[in-house]
């Protein structure tokens, strides 16, 4: 039972506000929050009932709206009223579940399968007509405080204190890898090396002929393909055009990420190792929220295009026969297309037979 004077213990956030305001707030709608609680929930329960604890759905509330905004006084001077020594306690328990390497799996891992990395490669064509591209990779840096030890490790190119984080995202701004752990100092290319990655693809176990793309910063290799530094006009100068087009979404990306994700963007004042796995985390919600947008936008069209094709088959007729076709016969076509049953189907295909229909 509550206990007068603590009101963040019974606290109701989602019932207070519709999905948009959450949206706002802590950047996941109500079905993306609750996500996250049954991902952490067995983590950072209290064993006990003693002493009131603070609940699993506000662990989870307080510690997006930290990753939202950057900053620890929003999150104890907000609805919540939690004190600012509560909030880094939820915070380091919270961030530090999330960080379990099968929840990592479950939301950032570079896909392996020929099926994924063909609609991958497919995409990307979309763009700039590139074959083999199944990803594109950039570092980006974010700041944090002046480090008690190794400092002059963290300073990078631009005399700021920071993390330097490699991450390759796929053609719908998905996260398909993350390193967030190598000091602001340490070179794009010694990442690379040193990183899982690079045993995928040298190991062959991405399939011959699979690319990522990357800047002049890092070297070029059969399935990393880099721009010509002094392209002569001809197919090097229409290469970069069609390799700076392609790869700028990974710069959108990382832009998208951080607006997202305002503690990103500031100056992170914590530990080296507790700002790595706050990025980490960063990439999980931001996947997380990447693939409910495209279940509700899925879902939406399959609704769309059903009730459409409804209306026009209520008054098309069948020439042929000069009978009337029925709503039962446009989704049984439309299940043997594989169109409306299938939740991986390309969105642009849906999109465009909704298009035709209309």
């Amino acid at each position: 039972m509550a206990v007068a004077g603590n009101p963040h213990r019974n606290a109701n956030i989602l019932e207070r506000f519709n999905d948009n305001e959450l949206l706002k707030r802590y950047r996941l709608n109500r079905g993306g929050i609750m996500t996250v609680v049954e991902l952490v929930r067995d983590a950072v329960t209290s064993p006990t009932n003693r002493n009131n604890p603070i609940t699993a759905e506000i662990k989870v509330l307080t510690t997006l709206r930290y990753l939202a905004t950057g900053k620890m006084q929003l999150c104890s001077a907000d609805e919540l009223h939690i004190s600012q020594p509560s909030v880094s306690r939820i915070l380091h328990q919270t961030i530090n579940a999330l960080c379990r390497p099968h929840i990592i799996r479950q939301f950032i891992r570079f896909p392996l399968d020929v099926r994924q990395l063909h609609r991958n490669n497919a995409h990307f064509m979309d763009i700039a007509g590139l074959p083999g591209v199944v990803g594109v990779i950039d570092g980006t840096h974010v700041r944090i405080i002046a480090p008690s030890e190794d400092e002059h490790a963290y300073v990078n190119r631009k005399k700021i204190h920071s993390i330097n984080t490699q991450i390759v995202f796929d053609a719908s701004y998905t996260i398909l890898d993350i390193v967030a752990k190598w000091p602001g100092a340490t070179h794009d290319s010694r990442i690379l090396q040193e990183s899982g990655l690079r045993l995928l693809f040298e190991r062959h176990h991405v399939p011959a002929g699979c690319h990522l793309l990357g800047d002049s910063g890092y070297p070029c290799r059969t399935w990393l393909l880099t721009p010509y530094i002094h392209p002569h006009p001809g197919p090097q100068l229409n290469y970069n055009r069609a390799h700076k087009k392609t790869r700028s979404v990974v710069e959108r990306g990382i832009g998208q990420m951080k607006r997202r994700f305002h503690v990103l963007h500031g100056e992170i004042r914590l530990t080296p190792e507790k700002a790595s796995r706050i990025i980490t985390v960063c990439a999980i919600l931001h996947n997380l929220r990447m693939k409910m947008m495209m279940m509700m936008m899925t879902t939406t069209t399959t609704l769309m295009l059903l009730t459409k094709a409804e209306w026009l088959f209520t008054y098309k007729v069948d020439w042929h026969t000069g009978t009337s076709l029925s709503t039962y016969t446009l989704v049984m076509a439309l299940r043997e297309r594989e169109i409306c049953f299938d939740m991986k189907i390309d969105m642009f295909i849906i999109i465009l037979l909704v298009i035709v229909i209309i």
